[in-house]
């Protein structure tokens, strides 16, 4: 039995020695990672081309968001990781999207249950209201700040019918409120002059009568996989960017950086026939594939059990397998 395998499924409880390593992007945490962020980690190894700066750099000027299109498995998502890391900014804050995602989902949520709740409790002392209230991704990103914060907008094509327009209306006017302080600062007897309030990333913001005003345009990175259509109004105030399929040159530079490798260490002929043999299967025989599939198929093959013969190229057309295609028997 191949000695690169873990799980023989032969009902033999057995412990393992030794566990592999950990692919370089699946890193999640633990003492030897505590100083490796998510920005690092995500944001290093991204390859650009001149349209990519180019339209980063235009959005930056114009304070206007990048709406990124392009297939699974092309760096749209983590565009924003490599920005936030070369601009020294804070980490990346992500709003992901989904068919039931409202705005105000990612502006803020108030606990009004929870309020009450400790209220009742303490009849003599009223609960401060900033406690029961979180801003969101987005409504972080839009806070007064000295840089401007990365946010990432994840599958905004998912979007409810309304999302765009809303999205639209904010960008355009860099404000919102938040309902409950606005009523609290204004319709009851306080001598409160501001209201500490959490962050989505956990830090704490002071406001003044319920109102957030941008000062510093966050640079927005919305993705999408062209499942929907966006408004014309919409898609008229963002700047466009298509995240073209790696060729077999950016491919090389990608896996290189993934695998340090240069040219005191380079790609061994193997891996480097499997990168033109992907190549091939995406380019020329039209398959679906993500650029996530060649780096989990080259990493196996790095290993120091790795399979070998028949078992090896199993593997391999497994791990290659057409994201159209259920699988291979």
């Amino acid at each position: 039995m191949s000695s690169w395998k873990i799980f023989h499924g032969n009902n033999k409880p057995h412990a393992v020695e030794k566990w592999p390593d950990v692919p370089p992007w699946r890193r999640f945490g633990g003492k030897q990672e505590k100083n490796f962020s998510e920005t690092e980690k995500r944001g290093k190894n991204f390859i650009v081309n001149p349209s990519i700066i180019e339209t980063v750099n235009a959005a930056i000027y114009l304070r206007r968001p990048i709406l990124v299109t392009g297939k699974p498995g092309t760096g749209k998502t983590t565009l924003a990781y490599a920005i936030a890391r070369e601009l020294n900014l804070k980490p990346v804050l992500v709003w992901p999207i989904n068919t039931r995602t409202t705005l105000q989902d990612g502006l803020y949520y108030y606990d009004a249950i929870a309020r009450l709740q400790d209220a009742q409790l303490e009849e003599e002392k009223k609960p401060d209201i900033g406690n029961y209230i979180r801003l969101g991704a987005l409504g972080t990103a839009m806070c007064p700040t000295k840089e401007p914060r990365v946010l990432l907008v994840d599958e905004i094509d998912k979007f409810d019918i309304d999302l765009p327009n809303d999205l639209l209306n904010l960008f355009e006017e860099g404000r919102f409120e938040i309902t409950e302080l606005s009523r609290f600062f204004h319709n009851y007897n306080n001598d409160k002059e501001s209201v500490e309030v959490t962050t989505h990333d956990g830090d704490f913001k002071e406001l003044f009568q319920g109102e957030i005003i941008c000062d510093q345009f966050p640079i927005v990175i919305m993705t999408s996989n062209g499942e929907r259509d966006f408004p014309l109004p919409f898609k008229r105030r963002c700047l466009p960017l298509f995240m073209e399929e790696p060729n077999l040159k950016q491919l090389t530079k990608i896996v290189e950086a993934h695998f340090d490798r240069d040219e005191k260490n380079p790609l061994s002929q193997e891996i480097s026939e499997l990168l033109s043999q992907f190549i091939k299967m995406r380019d020329e025989e039209k398959k679906e594939l993500a650029t996530d599939q060649l780096l989990n198929a080259i990493f196996m093959l790095l290993d120091e059990n790795k399979p070998t013969g028949q078992e090896k190229e199993r593997l391999i057309e497994r791990l290659l397998t057409p994201l159209t295609e259920t699988g291979n028997k």
